[in-house]
């Protein structure tokens, strides 16, 4: 029986548009996803628990090509389970600034504007909470004020009141907006604020986990549906009357569009997938939000936090931008994966502070290396390659400014000593090599099938969503995003499923 709609992906983005269209009882809907339920799995549904989701069965753990200018060993974490990478993130929640999305507009995403995307911000069921002062330790208390002194910026009470009818804010420290109940601890996540409630209550929704996309269904130019795996092995088709609709994220949505012939017809050819779609933009625009470390070594600290990085940090160095362009995070726990392998020892009790660049100027890309399925994509992020060295530039101030934070009461007492890179390193130079191979991600990759104007050739949807030259498919998940917004694009994400929701239903 074939399905109105079929949404490839119940991640993030796929658990909203799932819900909304399925708001019309008339209305049926398949929702695919290729890891299981997260419906009583304590391992994903208590944020703390984050951590240890990580590498594992619930991973597809991503790698990188090598990066000659950073880490080559960077593992981009991607969730094998209902709600997608909001049942294994942080769930660190900021609204877009409307410079981000004036950037969208100008790269060709008309409608995209300010007012229009708050607006879907504002319908988001998640409960996104500032940090509750249950949960708030007190080395991150006086990690805010020794930061607020050390960088001269203001402690802001909740990141996104500045943000929902204004443009954002330049600068700022202060406890994370994180998607959440305070009482439990449990996310509130996609996939528990969309699809938990309505679960076996509306009957024209479909819920296919275990099963993997393989091919999509292509009938003159039109999207017909999905071929599908399931964990037994067993091949079965998954029809769709009026439209397919991808949420894959941004790695696996280019990659199911190029396994089905769908992209750059020399690439296709080179390894022998047969071309039904050339589209050269699939794969292009690879973005991501990089970071590097600073760690000091500690005694034991207080128990409390939400999910053991429970601060921001936010920095504006160019006057001639509003939005801050550097951003830190405290993390409460030694983290080591990398610094470890540049031999730096593993301390038993540790903070660690890690800025990140919120606009990076690399662009990577993803392609396939056969065509063969089970063979993971090619990620090359080129972390730290733009030509000017803003990247780099950015990672050397971030150390800085990371030193002169710890040495700022009331922070500074909480810390025994630097461990990495360690008060020998003070050049411009030294710090560079330093953070650029301890380099790791804020695991937010985006931009491979991006939004843009009909004569871009680079695009892949139009600002509807819709894929260029194919009739009955669309995309909403964060490949489509032009640029990266400039904090954690989470909220971005889930404001596109919504405002896909609506397309698609203005359309039909």
């Amino acid at each position: 029986m074939p399905y109105d709609y079929v949404i490839v992906g119940g991640g993030t983005a796929g658990c909203v548009v799932a819900n909304r269209l399925t708001e019309d009882p008339g209305t049926t809907v398949c929702l695919i996803e290729g890891g299981p339920s997260d419906v009583g799995d304590e391992r994903v549904l208590k944020l703390r628990n984050w951590l240890d989701v990580l590498g594992g069965e619930l991973d597809y753990d991503y790698p990188t090509v090598e990066q000659p200018h950073g880490n080559s060993h960077i593992r981009h974490a991607r969730a094998r389970v209902l709600g997608g990478c909001s049942s294994h993130n942080t769930l660190i929640s900021f609204r877009p600034f409307a410079e981000d999305l004036a950037d969208w507009e100008a790269a060709g995403a008309t409608g995209w504007d300010n007012a229009t995307v708050q607006s879907y911000c504002d319908r988001i069921k998640c409960n996104i909470v500032p940090v509750a002062p249950k949960d708030r330790n007190p080395i991150v208390e006086d990690w805010i004020q020794a930061s607020a002194r050390a960088a001269g910026v203001p402690v802001i009470r909740d990141f996104n009141a500045e943000t929902s009818h204004g443009g954002g804010f330049s600068d700022g420290v202060g406890f994370l907006p994180v998607a959440y109940d305070p009482y439990t601890g449990y996310r509130s996540s996609a996939s528990v604020a969309y699809l938990h409630p309505v679960l076996g209550v509306r009957e024209n929704l479909t819920l296919l986990t275990e099963t993997r996309a393989a091919n999509l269904l292509l009938e003159g130019g039109r999207a017909t549906g999905a071929e599908v795996l399931t964990s037994s092995g067993q091949r079965r088709t998954v029809r769709a009357d009026r439209e397919v609709v991808l949420c894959a994220g941004a790695i696996d949505t280019p990659r199911l569009l190029l396994h089905s012939g769908i992209g750059p017809a020399r690439e296709l050819r080179d390894v022998g997938i047969e071309v039904r779609h050339d589209l050269p933009g699939v794969g292009e625009n690879l973005l991501d939000h990089p970071e590097s470390i600073i760690m000091w070594e500690t005694d034991p600290l207080p128990d409390a936090t939400v999910m053991d990085s429970d601060g921001g940090l936010f920095v504006r160095r160019d006057t001639g931008d509003p939005r801050p362009d550097l951003m830190f995070h405290i993390y409460l726990v030694p983290f080591t994966e990398n610094t470890e392998r540049l031999g730096y020892p593993v301390p038993e009790h540790a903070i660690c502070m890690t800025p990140n660049i919120p606009r990076s100027r690399a662009r990577g890309k993803l392609w396939l290396t056969s065509a063969d399925p089970s063979v993971k994509p090619a990620l090359d992020f080129r972390y730290f390659t733009d030509p000017a060295g803003h990247d780099a530039r950015t990672i050397v101030d971030g150390l800085k400014i990371a030193r002169e934070i710890a040495a700022t009461e009331p922070f500074t007492s909480w810390l025994k000593r630097e461990v990495a890179p360690g008060p020998g390193v003070t050049t411009d130079e030294g710090l560079s090599e330093f953070g650029r191979r301890a380099a790791h991600t804020v695991y937010h990759p985006a931009g491979t099938c991006r939004m843009g104007a009909e004569d871009d050739d680079l695009a892949v949807v139009d600002p509807r969503l819709r894929v260029r030259g194919l009739s009955g498919l669309r995309i909403a998940d964060a490949s489509v995003f032009p640029t990266l917004p400039t904090p954690n694009p989470m909220v971005t994400v889930l404001a596109t499923g919504e405002r896909a929701a609506d397309l698609i239903r203005d359309d039909r």
